[in-house]
Parts: structure tokens; C-alpha cells; sequence
């Protein structure tokens, strides 16, 4: 279904976030015929979008006579009452989806992934943008996509897409990138099957006509980076298929090994596009670390406090002790459980003698896993808060140490989203 296909039809939404309040305006100004009949919320609290509210329990019946259902990607289309509604006929999607359709996905570069899919995007419409193309960041990261509805067919649009978005999608993006799949959100999909299954369907989706996909998960005809033959990284370098290295260690301008691999996955990306890759390395200047996202946030007495928010799996918070190979690091880890295998994050981090300061509820299972693999009591316990942490992280850091927020684990528990989570320790750690 495309934007313009609601004309003189009667729409429900699911949600009131930054997607659909897009929707909604959209909606209003340019299909006048169309209706929005009914916003159902999952919690109290006006959505101020022109239509009548219910909840949960009365959804079914307020959009059984739509014509179409827009949900918030936050909204499971797992949920009883949505897949009650397309076994209705009534047909639920999504304003990016609704978008993508429209513009049948040309000139789009779709990246997702489990960790690293806003650096890539943010890396893939800066280096498009060295090469001279015209480009716009939408989706998870920039504007929603629906507000790029205007942009001109010559125009690149470069849109972060989540697995939430992914799932019904019916049309795909020309591009489609994945830059890695790990364990996450089985709590929406349903299952870790089903995760990995609706990640990997953007590579499959109508209308891609070229994809890039980290080596061991590509498609067959999709090109492949982070081995040997495409972009890829060598003792931190970034090197093409045939070896030669584009870029050193030190003059990437993000840090980490993981980060180089997005640079690689920007540059399959241009290629898949068949945009020129620009002259590297001088291409990359400019770029600094996204909010949240190896941000450092206060250094003082040769002590760095690093935000790694984002950080919401044991995979990312690997990647961030190893940014910092050779130096002192305080971990503080814990969050929402979510199910995830503490025990490699555990070892890598009692192997290099790092100090890990738990923070409930998963830091709990870090700092058992962690002792297990050797580290004393003293260098691994379990503190109360964020406060508690940051003022106990300040009184064992010496010149050299790194003090470094990588949670393995989502914030809920004790925080409205990860943003919440690293605005926090950023204050107190510039309160030290």
C-alpha cells in the first residue's frame, strides 16, 4: 500500500510516537478525502492527533472498519490484536512502509542490523555526500521517512530501518545493507527466529536490486564486507577486495575496530549504489561519534568517561573494551534482562583485568559470570545506580583509566531509553 492509495479512505493508528505524529500531519495536509478515524495508545495520556483515543483492550473493535492500520514500529505486528486485524483483511503498516512504497524504494539505502546500523547510515550519506550526490538521513536516525515524501527522484535518501520496520514491509529500499545480526528483541518478534528472519528479509524484499551484508550473511548474489575479497579490516585499517589498505588505524575518525568494519560497510553500500567511493581517507574528515555511541563526555586528570549507551547487547559492550585495548577500564554494565549470555563479555573482561561495576538487573549476572572466569571480588561487584556507580568509579580511576558505559543491556528498568540512560552518567561524570 503507498501514502496516496489513503486518499478518501478511513485510517486507524497504533501509537502516537515521532513516526505517526509524521503520519498524522502528512496525512492532513496532502490526502484531505482521508480520515483518521481512531488512535489507540497502549497507556494514558491524550495523542493529540485529531482522533478518538482507546486502549489495547478496545482496539480491535475501533479498527475492524478501517480500510488501514498505521502502526508505531514500536507496536509488535506479532501482537493478538494486529495479527486479529489482517486475519480481518484490515491491512496494517507502517508510515516508512507506506513511504517506501510510494517512492517504489529507488535512489533508497536501507541499512539495518542488530548493532552499528545509525554509524553506517550516518557514514554511508557523508561519504555519498563527498562523492557529490545529493542525500537525506531518515528513518531511525534523522527524519521520519514519510517527511521526505517531496524529495526530488535524482535525490539519495539514506533511511536507518529496525527490525520493528522490517517486519511488514512489502516493499524494499534499492539498497539494502546489514551490517551485523546478533541475539536481541525476541521479546517483539516472538522469538530469536523470528528476529533473525525479519532482519534478514530486507535483503529479499521487491525492489532491492543490490545489497551488502557482513561475510556470513549475505544472500546469494549480495556482496559481502568484512573479509577478505570486499571492504574489510586489516589490524584496524580499512583495506578494499584486493588488499590495499584506504585507510589507516589513525586516520579513522571513529574508534574501534567495530567502527572500521562500518566504515567498510559504508563503502560496500556506495559500491552496491554505484556511487564513486571518494579519495579516503581525506573523505572521512568530519565525522565524529553519534550521541551515545563511544561519546567521550568529561576528561579530566587523564581520566576519560566514556557514554557507550547505545550499548544494549554483550557483542557491543565487546566491541568497546576492545576500542580500548592497552588501557585501564572501569566497566559499568547492567539493565533491562532480556535473556542475554553474560559469560564471553564476563571472561574478556576478567582476562584483561578490568574493574566491572553492576548495575541492576542483568550487571548482577555479569559480575557472577566475570568472578568465574577469575577476577576477584574486589574488581567485580554489583552497586546499587548510576550515582553509586559514577562515585565509585571516581574514586579507583587513576591517569590512564578509562571509565566506560557499555551496558550489554536495554535501560527500561530504571530509564525512559538509552539517551535517558547516557545523559545521566554524562552529568555525573562532569559532576566528578
Amino acid at each position: 500500500m503507498r501514502f496516496s492509495e489513503l486518499d478518501g479512505r478511513t485510517v486507524g493508528v497504533w501509537g502516537a510516537g515521532r513516526e505517526i505524529r509524521s503520519f498524522a500531519r502528512h496525512l492532513r495536509e496532502r490526502l484531505p478525502a482521508a480520515r483518521l478515524a481512531v488512535v489507540v495508545m497502549d497507556g494514558a495520556g491524550d495523542a493529540d492527533l485529531g482522533a478518538p483515543v482507546v486502549g489495547a483492550r478496545d482496539a480491535v473493535e475501533a479498527l475492524r472498519g478501517c480500510d488501514a492500520v498505521v502502526r508505531s514500529p514500536g507496536v509488535s505486528v506479532y501482537r493478538p490484536e494486529l495479527q486479529e486485524l489482517l486475519g480481518l483483511g484490515v491491512p496494517v503498516t507502517t508510515a516508512t512502509g507506506l513511504w517506501l512504497a510510494e517512492r517504489g524504494g529507488a535512489r533508497v539505502v536501507g541499512v539495518t542490523g542488530t548493532k552499528g546500523k545509525s554509524t553506517t547510515a550516518t557514514l554511508i550519506a557523508h561519504l555519498a555526500r563527498a562523492a557529490g550526490e545529493a542525500v537525506e538521513l531518515a528513518g531511525n536516525i534523522g527524519r521520519p521517512a514519510l517527511d521526505l515524501i517531496d524529495a526530488p527522484p535524482s535525490q539519495w535518501a539514506v533511511v536507518e530501518l529496525s527490525s520493528y520496520q522490517i517486519a511488514d514491509l512489502v516493499a524494499g529500499p534499492e539498497v539494502a545493507v546489514l551490517t551485523n545480526l546478533y541475539r536481541e528483541h525476541a521479546d517483539w518478534h516472538g522469538s530469536e527466529e523470528a528476529y533473525r528472519r525479519d532482519k534478514l528479509r530486507l535483503l529479499g524484499l521487491p525492489g532491492v536490486k543490490a545489497c551488502a551484508a557482513l561475510a556470513g550473511l549475505a544472500l546469494d548474489g549480495c556482496a559481502s564486507f568484512g573479509a577478505p575479497g570486499g571492504w574489510h579490516v586489516v589490524d584496524g585499517a580499512v583495506a578494499d577486495g584486493s588488499g590495499l589498505v584506504r585507510a589507516a588505524a589513525g586516520e579513522l575518525p571513529l574508534r574501534g575496530e567495530h567502527n572500521a568494519l562500518n566504515v567498510c560497510a559504508a563503502l560496500a553500500a556506495l559500491d552496491a549504489a554505484q556511487i564513486a567511493v571518494p579519495p579516503l581517507p581525506g573523505a572521512l574528515e568530519g565525522l565524529e561519534a553519534l550521541p551515545h555511541r563511544l561519546q567521550t563526555v568529561a576528561s579530566a586528570d587523564g581520566v576519560d568517561w566514556i557514554d557507550d549507551s547505545i550499548s544494549t547487547t554483550p557483542e557491543s559492550a565487546l566491541a568497546a573494551l576492545a576500542a580500548f585495548a592497552g588501557r585501564d577500564v572501569i566497566l559499568i554494565a547492567g539493565g533491562s534482562d532480556r535473556g542475554q549470555d553474560y559469560a564471553v563479555l564476563g571472561e574478556v573482561a576478567a582476562g584483561r583485568g578490568a574493574t566491572v561495576l553492576g548495575l541492576p538487573a542483568t550487571g548482577a549476572r555479569l559480575v557472577a559470570a566475570a568472578r568465574a572466569a577469575g577476577a576477584p571480588a574486589e574488581l567485580a561487584f554489583e552497586v546499587p545506580g548510576m550515582e553509586s556507580a559514577v562515585a565509585e568509579a571516581a574514586r579507583r580511576a587513576q591517569s590512564g583509566t578509562v571509565i566506560l558505559l557499555s551496558p550489554a543491556a536495554p535501560s527500561f528498568t530504571a530509564y525512559r531509553d538509552f539517551e535517558e540512560r547516557g545523559d545521566h552518567f554524562a552529568t555525573l561524570a562532569r559532576g566528578v
